[in-house]
């Protein structure tokens, strides 16, 4: 960005995109298999909107919320870790003791969610019942009404990464769960590969990457100015209304609110990508924003990529065999070698030679297209982790030492 332009108040937004896809790729490559988590975190920071991160213990929420949220230069950060018990003022305020033996009541807000631009709330669901209605006051409209009862105050916050290992189990809870827009499930590395390469940073002195940062005013001005102006095409409102048709026929239901605020989410995206307008490429981020219940996601993507990516939407039917095979081969732990290596010569060493060459077929005719192969890639990965635990948990081989096939089993028909 030109210095001069940052004085003048003007910002180019092609600049904070193209910041906004190095922070992107930066941080994909240092977090294993959370290429989609990274830029939907980011696309949903750019559309101004709150996201939760879903999933067990020990998935790098943390630490990635905060790699993203440490990379908006000049911006105020406030982190908390909720519990039942954790109070209104210690969100958004302490009382000021001193003033307090003044007579006077007041409360301090610097360092607290009242002047924060980017925020990371841990366990979000365990917001206690006190300060419930001013978190949900915080994340819907931005404002705190002080415990004075003075002017509400409005707070600069552009949005919210929160996390939680579980879904929430009460009324107060799901208020909550409703206010964040996009939701994304993380999980445990799947890649025997990936899963190495952990093991080995925690031993290793890798070199410091690169951090590449944007500034604050820079984002606040592609949050109000740039995303807004990206044009959403009749196309792209036929293709929203015929999804929303075909998951009401699914009975998965979203509000009419929803529905709205993902548009934003979608001018996010042609603006990360540096496009002026929304194409159906962009929908896919929709995969995070309407479901419920965890199990509802994969009926989200069938149907979004069946709008959008017919080479993604089989490449899903591919990694549905293959979720097969690993039940299958759960389901057999405790049995014989003998009768392990029969079941994979029998069933499982085809099915995965078939699965390969099949989203190997995929990926060229997506790349043939002109299409996105990430949902293809993300899946074949599934296919060698698959693969690899076949070949470790069933034959008690050294992955690092195969390559093509599986020994010892032949050629597939």
């Amino acid at each position: 960005m030109d210095a001069q332009d940052a004085r003048d108040g003007t910002y180019d937004a092609r600049d904070t995109a193209r910041r906004l896809r190095a922070i992107t790729g930066e941080l994909s490559d240092r977090f294993y298999e959370r290429d989609d988590v990274v830029r939907t975190l980011v696309v949903a920071l750019l559309a101004g909107q709150h996201s939760l991160l879903l999933g067990p213990p020990g998935t790098a929420k943390s630490e990635l919320a905060r790699e993203l949220t440490g990379r908006v230069e000049g911006a105020s950060y406030w982190e908390i870790l909720l519990s039942k018990f954790t109070a209104p003022t210690r969100m958004f305020g302490p009382i000021d003791v001193a003033a307090l033996a003044r007579g006077e009541y007041r409360q301090v807000y610097e360092g607290r969610a009242t002047t924060a631009h980017v925020a990371f709330i841990d366990e979000i669901f365990k917001c206690s019942t006190a300060a419930l209605n001013e978190t949900l006051g915080y994340l819907n409209e931005r404002i705190y009404h002080p415990e004075n009862g003075g002017e509400p105050i409005r707070c600069p916050l552009i949005a919210a990464i929160t996390a939680s290992n579980e879904l929430p189990g009460g009324d107060d809870a799901a208020a909550i769960y409703d206010r964040l827009l996009v939701r994304i499930e993380v999980g445990y590395l799947e890649e025997p590969s990936n899963f190495a390469a952990l093991v080995r940073s925690a031993v290793s002195r890798p070199t410091p990457p690169a951090r590449t940062t944007v500034e604050l005013a820079a984002l606040q001005n592609a949050v109000t100015e740039a995303v807004p102006e990206v044009e959403v095409p009749d196309t792209v409102v036929d293709a929203v209304c015929a999804l929303r048709a075909a998951l009401r026929r699914a009975e998965l239901v979203a509000s009419d609110r929803r529905w709205r605020q993902a548009v934003r989410l979608l001018q996010a995206s042609a603006c990360l990508d540096g496009r002026a307008t929304v194409t159906e490429a962009d929908l896919p981020v929709l995969t995070h924003v309407l479901w419920n219940a965890p199990d509802e996601r994969p009926v989200v993507e069938r149907e979004v990529l069946q709008l959008v990516n017919p080479d993604a939407r089989e490449a899903l039917d591919v990694a549905a065999t293959l979720d097969a095979l690993e039940n299958r081969l759960e389901s057999m732990a405790g049995q014989s070698r003998e009768a392990l290596s029969e079941w994979v010569i029998r069933d499982a060493h085809q099915k995965l030679a078939v699965a390969g060459k099949r989203l190997e077929r995929l990926r060229g005719e997506a790349e043939r297209a002109g299409r996105s192969t990430a949902t293809v890639d993300r899946v074949t990965e599934r296919q060698h982790a698959v693969r690899a635990r076949v070949l470790t948990e069933a034959l008690g081989l050294d992955t690092s030492m195969v390559r093509d096939q599986l020994p010892g089993v032949g050629q597939t028909p």
